[in-house]
């Protein structure tokens, strides 16, 4: 049964590589029972009349069992026009986002964080994203760290993508989750409630128990909280009808993880700004090097150095993503967000974004 359920998995973007943690970790997330019922119910959405078709089941039992998988994060329910459609999740929602969004330390969630920490290393993050420029997260520049205001589009300004969206949700970050549930990974320091989404992607969410509905004030507070912290806001890699910020640390952000220990060529992509230094004023502390999550930033001995150190922070400008964490704490303002020479448009929207990565794939695959 499992088997078989893998192999219908396996037809889903993300794709399943062979791992011993793979047929572990599938047995922790489904019983038997649901991996049956879920093998060949469609990745895109279907009304339960069709479904039931398929599966040659009453429509009423179907869909009762289809809205407890929905609660699990299992299955996708949404509904419009008074018709309600359901597909099933791909492993990469369920493993990376669905398990841990609740933030539920029962026993189930503590058996499938070490599974999955490890199944992300052995193979199941580059499977999926191995190769692909286009990630799923762009950099969305902190609030107030942009030189010249004039020049922000409207994708690239916190306030502005906040103001687009209709209703907003929070969730626990379920890369940090996922890790300070495991207790062969360190515990991250980081605060966990601030992987915000929205619109209908928020509704499921909330519909399902997965997370709280928030105030567009609440999601404005969370983010100015997690650039306090040092958090990188992750925007849905789109122009139009983003679903998603998340706050990432170096330490658990599955993005940086797959640049810094998995050494794909990028984390997440980068905003179209990348940060100037100013040597003047820079008083050598440090701290814009701590908080830089792609380690971009470093203090180096310089003869144009004015402070008692003798240093001054020094950017690579091939690692910088753009996003302003450094910036934000700078306690000299001797760090500012400038646009960069080439300006990359990030896809238009969900389609072409999926037009893009599938591209990508085929040359991965080729």
């Amino acid at each position: 049964i499992y088997q078989r359920f893998i192999e219908w998995l396996r037809q889903a973007w993300a794709g399943l590589p062979e791992s011993p943690e793979l047929i572990p970790l599938i047995q922790a997330r489904y019983t038997p029972e649901e991996a049956s019922l879920l093998t060949g119910i469609p990745f895109s959405g279907k009304d339960v009349q069709e479904l039931a078709g398929m599966k040659q089941m009453p429509p009423d039992k179907l869909g009762g069992q289809l809205d407890a998988l929905a609660r699990k994060g299992l299955v996708f329910r949404s509904s419009r026009e008074q018709t309600v459609r359901y597909r099933v999740n791909d492993a990469f929602f369920v493993f990376l986002r669905s398990a841990f969004w609740p933030g539920r330390t029962d026993e189930s969630s503590k058996a499938i964080a070490p599974l999955t920490n490890k199944y992300f290393f052995h193979g199941f993050f580059d499977a999926a994203m191995g190769g692909v420029h286009a990630r799923g997260l762009r950099a969305l520049p902190v609030e107030k760290t942009i030189e010249d205001p004039r020049l922000i589009l409207p994708y690239e300004d916190v306030a502005q993508v906040l103001d687009s969206m209709e209703y907003y949700t929070v969730s626990t970050c379920p890369c940090r989750h996922r890790k300070n549930l495991d207790p062969d990974s360190p515990d991250c320091k980081h605060p966990t409630e601030n992987c915000l989404h929205f619109d209908q992607l928020g509704h499921y969410i909330v519909d399902q128990g997965l997370g709280r509905e928030i105030t567009r004030k609440d999601a404005h507070e969370i983010l100015l909280h997690a650039a306090d912290s040092g958090l990188v806001h992750g925007l849905s890699n789109q122009q139009r009808g983003a679903d998603t910020i998340c706050s990432c640390c170096k330490c658990c952000c599955m993005w940086f993880e797959g640049f810094h220990i998995l050494k794909h060529a990028k984390s997440m992509d980068a905003s179209n700004y990348r940060v100037r230094t100013r040597s003047e004023t820079c008083k050598g502390c440090g701290l814009c090097a701590k908080r830089c999550p792609m380690e971009a930033l470093r203090l180096e001995a310089s003869p144009e150095a004015q402070n008692k150190t003798g240093k001054i922070a020094v950017l690579n400008t091939e690692l910088c993503i753009g996003c302003g964490v450094c910036a934000h704490k700078c306690p000299t303002n001797s760090l500012v967000l400038e646009r960069r020479e080439v300006i990359v448009d990030p896809p238009t929207d969900a389609r072409d974004y999926t037009k893009r990565f599938l591209a990508d794939r085929q040359g991965v695959r080729n």
